[in-house]
């Protein structure tokens, strides 16, 4: 190959600007040509094309964000689109294309395979629920954020004597919620793979109360619960005061964590070595300490799922389970 292309797609995710930096040059440390396209398969359809020089991602690896921007785009969704796009990657004389992103985005990239164009991708998403791939780009720093503001959470339902439910996202996946719940000592987590009932958290939350707890800090996956709605409820069904903070796209944003960098960077220039190794139709995954290809179509048919066993730990840990070995009833 003698010009290849590299997109962000979707949601960003912390990390996402040490992938492209990784991309480019280990391309054009190959003698590769790399183009930048604005704006993921939108940019596609626009031609958004821009050719990227070693300077081009010079200090842009501790940016959170991506400088390539993302955006959704529905026309690309229709064989219509997709054709349109293949003829604008030929017309620019790409040969093959590197796509950072999510499940979605990874999808895309399984339709331009059927279609012809090379193709390999890195996983770049905060929820870290794609298979093939023991982490994705964004979560750490996620995580990190959400510990951070969690732990000052605490500290003023611990001064006002408060129950406080704190919203992180995952909206069919409690990994960001289970690990900063893990990290901050929750007094009960909320996920979407484990069924819960409002009526047995406020009695355990009640009992708490009568042996002398204060304040109690609850983290909920936004999939598994909305914030607001389950404050009221444990308003409703306990009397304690309770607040609620919903945490939002805060975890998107910020400088990457150096395991964000760092993990951005290997699975990035893994997936230009694929490319140009004739490997494609693949994601660069990180599977224990290798980074190794992995079907597109296996990644995009497959989730990952969360360690039970973890979920347990919490509960055990947690400084009001009762005797069940889990946070809340399954």
């Amino acid at each position: 190959m003698r010009r290849i292309g590299v997109m962000t797609s979707g949601g960003d995710a912390p990390g996402m600007n040490a992938a492209v930096r990784a991309v480019v040059r280990r391309a054009l440390a190959a003698g590769v040509e790399v183009f930048g396209i604005r704006h993921g398969f939108l940019g596609l359809l626009r031609q958004e094309f821009t050719p990227l020089a070693m300077q081009s991602v010079h200090d842009i690896i501790h940016r959170g964000g991506t400088v390539l921007l993302t955006a959704r785009c529905e026309e690309f969704l229709t064989p219509a689109g997709q054709a349109r796009a293949v003829e604008n990657i030929s017309a620019a004389g790409i040969e093959g294309l590197v796509c950072i992103g999510g499940d979605g985005s990874l999808r895309g990239c399984v339709a331009l395979e059927r279609l012809g164009v090379p193709t390999t991708g890195v996983p770049g998403t905060i929820d870290n629920d794609l298979g093939g791939t023991d982490a994705t780009i964004g979560f750490d720093t996620a995580v990190n954020t959400a510990v951070e503001a969690v732990d000052r959470v605490r500290d003023t339902a611990a001064a006002h004597e408060r129950t406080f439910v704190v919203e992180v996202m995952g909206r069919s996946s409690g990994f960001i919620a289970l690990h900063v719940g893990l990290a901050c000592g929750a007094d009960a987590i909320l996920i979407p793979e484990v069924p819960w009932a409002a009526e047995d958290l406020c009695r355990r939350l009640r009992a708490d109360a009568q042996n002398g707890w204060r304040h109690n800090v609850i983290v909920v996956a936004e999939g598994a619960g909305h914030g607001f709605e389950l404050g009221q409820r444990i308003e409703q069904g306990t009397g304690l005061e309770t607040r609620v903070t919903v945490l939002g796209h805060v975890q998107r944003g910020g400088s990457p964590t150096a395991v964000d960098r760092n993990l951005a960077s290997r699975l990035g220039a893994g997936a230009v070595d694929f490319l140009l190794e004739g490997c494609h139709g693949v994601m660069a995954g990180v599977q224990g300490s290798s980074v190794a290809p992995v079907p597109l179509r296996l990644v995009t048919s497959t989730r990952r799922a969360i360690d039970p066993s973890l979920y347990e730990l919490a509960a055990v840990l947690s400084s009001w389970r009762g005797g069940s070995g889990s946070v809340v009833d399954r």
